[in-house]
């Protein structure tokens, strides 16, 4: 499972069986009933590793939103029984805007609908992840 955590909006992908391909799976708010709803959706989906996104900057430096994820994760593990990481997520919102102009979204669609991006976000980012172990196995 993939988490693109925000303040207001958490974006939530999977991976199918094989983990060669992550999906958008749905957005949740950033409410008391997050912890929750993610622990249900990762016994329903019989997930097996929780990658959350970790906003870096350009430098690969934590800033204050990594701090705020870093409390989320440790949150996080405390809730479920699955494995915990964290992966860079530089960028995601940006592909994934990029994407939804490329999938001929409208302007005001995007604007609308952020949780979407939110999403979509999070995919990318679990592909990345899932695309990184392919390749490390392949040396």
């Amino acid at each position: 499972m993939g988490i693109d955590f925000g303040s207001h909006r958490v974006g939530i992908s999977v991976s199918d069986p094989l983990q060669i391909i992550a999906v958008s799976l749905e957005t949740i708010e950033n409410t008391r009933s997050l912890l929750p709803r993610i622990k249900e959706l990762v016994v329903r989906e019989d997930v097996g590793l929780v990658v959350v996104g970790m906003p870096f900057n350009l430098k690969g430096e934590k800033g204050v939103k990594g701090q705020e994820v870093d409390r989320f994760v440790l949150l996080l593990k405390s809730h479920l029984t699955v494995e915990v990481v964290t992966w860079d997520e530089r960028f995601t919102s940006t592909l994934a805007h990029s994407t939804m102009r490329q999938m001929g979204t409208k302007k005001k669609e995007r604007r609308t609908d952020k949780g979407r991006i939110d999403a979509m976000a999070a995919a990318i980012m679990l592909q990345s992840y899932l695309d990184s172990r392919k390749r490390s196995l392949s040396c």
